[in-house]
């Protein structure tokens, strides 16, 4: 798994290096599939308008097709089952519509964004001639990088002979594992304590790729006692998750929130909150209980004793999306293998205020 990164004019990485000395990579040109109908290498070169619309495509020839048309299609369709493992953290992101949609991700290598600080203030006159408070709003320009992920795999000419001549479908191995290798490193950019910066940053750091673990603004609080651990109560975690929650009105965050835990976690709060007299309710369905919580998520790749709350809307997190996952034909090594990449521009965005307020809990 490779992240390419750009910025201050220079690259880092393989596919980040094409990108500048291309000016932008046309992903329908690297997507060349032999014609049915032809016999010959063809690619589809977008003529404008509306993408999904099959008329706005023309077609040209080119001489370094390997795969045909339905070839494509079946690595394609590798992509779709693996977006449905249990990455919880970016799915969430996802159909909570907490996305952004970069116009040209393939020519663009950061996402300008702006915060604002406050202004004006209501007076209280009887004959309103006082003169109030006449300020200006300050907006504060900020960067994020937008990195390419993409993984490598090959297609041996010799097997894919042999899936045509037997007639059995392509192996799409090869894919599935890429792909399920670009959405860990997503969910991993969410929950791992490790940014990302290429390039110039400010004084607070805002120009990085943090996770909810290492966002300089998030909110901190100190776990006395593991969840899993005996002298913890299911009385306990109530309270802890109550006070994350004072935390977040504290900061003038008012939900829906998420609650997100690490995996030793699950089978923790599935188990019965009152073991003295059992009623059925589990301490998961008392969490959710209180008012502003919607979900809760177990989250493999969150570390372990560590628990976020995160108010689901967009001015604390989004998804920016630059470029869907797909694949490419990156380049022809001899006659014998054909290397491609399953490849994405995605990047998870969090956010604070200029106050530095932030609608993430962290817990650990």
């Amino acid at each position: 798994m490779n992240v390419d990164l750009i910025g201050q004019g220079q690259a880092l990485g393989e596919v980040a290096g094409a990108l500048m000395s291309n000016g932008q990579l046309n992903v329908p040109a690297m997507r060349p599939y032999i014609d049915p109908k032809t016999g010959k290498g063809t690619i589809a070169v977008f003529k404008g308008g509306d993408a999904s619309k099959p008329e706005n495509y023309t077609t040209r020839l080119v001489n370094n097709a390997t795969l045909r048309r339905e070839e494509w299609k079946r690595l394609d369709e590798a992509i779709i089952p693996i977006k449905e493992s249990r990455l919880g953290g970016v799915a969430d992101l996802v159909n909570g519509g907490l996305t952004f949609d970069v116009g040209n991700g393939m020519g663009s290598t950061v996402l300008e964004w702006h915060d604002v600080g406050d202004a004006l203030e209501a007076e209280l006159t009887m004959d309103a001639i006082t003169r109030g408070k006449n300020d200006r709003p300050v907006f504060q320009h900020n960067y994020l990088p937008l990195p390419i992920l993409h993984v490598d795999y090959e297609i041996n000419a010799r097997a894919l002979a042999m899936s045509r001549n037997l007639g059995n479908p392509l192996d799409v191995t090869m894919v599935e594992r890429a792909s399920r290798k670009i959405n860990l490193k997503l969910e991993q950019m969410l929950f791992t304590n490790t940014d990302y910066a290429f390039g110039e940053t400010d004084s607070r750091s805002r120009n990085k790729i943090y996770s909810y673990i290492n966002f300089p603004d998030r909110n901190q609080a100190t776990l006395s006692v593991n969840w899993d651990a005996s002298a913890k109560s299911a009385a306990d975690i109530v309270a802890e998750v109550l006070s994350l929650k004072q935390t977040m009105i504290n900061n003038y965050y008012m939900g829906p929130f998420k609650l997100y835990i690490p995996t030793a976690y699950e089978t923790v709060i599935d188990a019965d909150y009152d073991t003295t007299a059992p009623t059925g309710t589990t301490i998961r369905e008392r969490l959710l209980k209180i008012d502003g919580i919607s979900g809760i998520s177990v989250v493999d790749t969150l570390p372990a004793n560590n628990v976020l709350m995160v108010q689901m809307t967009t001015d604390v997190v989004r998804l920016v999306r630059g470029m869907g996952t797909q694949n490419i034909q990156w380049g022809v090594e001899g006659n014998m293998i054909t290397k491609y990449k399953v490849m994405t521009i995605q990047v998870p965005q969090i956010r604070s205020d200029q106050n530095g307020k932030c609608g993430i809990v962290h817990l650990a």
